[in-house]
């Protein structure tokens, strides 16, 4: 029983990971760029051929930081372990990218 409640919060970690990230691309490319974000698939098609959509997602996970920050201050380490997955699924994207 202890093993499902295990990759249960591996999961949730992972989510929460992912959506931090997607969280943190998006408040970096309104804050600190002109591109409209609000235009979704526009945007992400303008950012790629800057050649910026890797950079973007890179600079979008330091907000997971927060998250898995979080999660060990509560004691919560599989789902800490679901962000730093989520952090290393994206960094493969990104090469990939």
């Amino acid at each position: 029983m202890n093993n499902v409640k295990n990759r249960k919060d591996l999961l949730i970690g992972f989510v929460i990971g992912l959506m931090a990230s997607a969280l943190g691309s998006f408040l970096f490319l309104a804050l600190f760029t002109d591109i409209d974000v609000l235009n979704g698939m526009e945007s992400i098609r303008i950012i790629k051929n800057y050649g910026y959509l890797s950079k973007v997602i890179t600079l979008g996970s330091i907000l997971s930081l927060v998250a898995f920050g979080v999660f060990l201050k509560q004691n919560k380490e599989f789902r800490a372990r679901g962000v730093v997955l989520a952090v290393i699924t994206l960094a493969l994207l990104t090469l990939l990218i």
